[in-house]
């Protein structure tokens, strides 16, 4: 685990945007039991941890893609930190829909994109990897080139990394649940013996809890 791994983890544990309930399960949208439930937009409502994640992003983009041109958001949870990372990096901004407008022109991709532009992808939350990488797949659908996609947090999902590995999109994630894991620990957000248990959920998420 890396210092900037930890720093953002115990930054989402801290204000509750990654909760951990090993012993109350939450229920998520899908029917899925977690352990785990995380809202990264909560970032946004703090100040100093905002811009550390978008500090972060920033450093993690000039590092690994220099050549950037434009910065795109996936709808709706990183709209505003793809915002903020376009306006510190002094380059172009725009956001993918999750569906296409059903009024006026029926954009998917709301901005100025031209063909043949590099971009890099800025998403909050990686689980299945299926919304995000269809909005990777939209802006290569528009003609432009993804370099990466850089997201704040991922479960680590194998069908998520077997997902953008097929779908050739280079994934890089501020911090991930391996070093949540090893963070809630540390600071006693979680005892030692819930570990497995969240280990465990990891593994079959689908069927945990059945």
């Amino acid at each position: 685990m890396s210092e900037s791994e930890k720093k953002v983890a115990e930054s989402l544990l801290k204000i509750k945007a990654i909760k951990l309930q090993p012993s109350e399960p939450f229920t998520w949208a899908s029917g899925w039991k977690s352990p785990i439930y995380c809202d990264n937009r909560k970032t946004l409502s703090f100040p100093e941890i905002r811009t550390l994640v978008r500090d972060e992003f920033v450093k993690t983009v000039k590092a690994k893609y220099p050549q950037a041109e434009v910065i795109a958001g996936v709808a709706t949870g990183a709209i505003a930190q793809g915002a903020l990372v376009a306006q510190e990096l002094g380059l172009p901004f725009i956001y993918v829909r999750s569906s296409p407008k059903d009024h006026g022109l029926g954009n998917l991709i709301e901005g100025d994109l031209k063909a043949g532009q590099k971009v890099v992808v800025i998403e909050d939350l990686i689980s299945t990897g299926g919304s995000s990488l269809k909005a990777a797949e939209a802006v290569r659908a528009a003609g432009a080139e993804v370099l990466g996609m850089v997201a704040i947090f991922t479960y680590g999902f194998p069908v998520s990394e077997n997902a953008f590995k097929e779908h050739k999109v280079e994934l890089t994630t501020l911090s991930n649940y391996n070093a949540m894991i090893e963070t809630a620990v540390a600071t006693g957000y979680v005892k030692e013996e819930q570990v497995e248990t969240l280990k465990e959920w990891r593994k079959s998420p689908d069927i945990w809890g059945k």
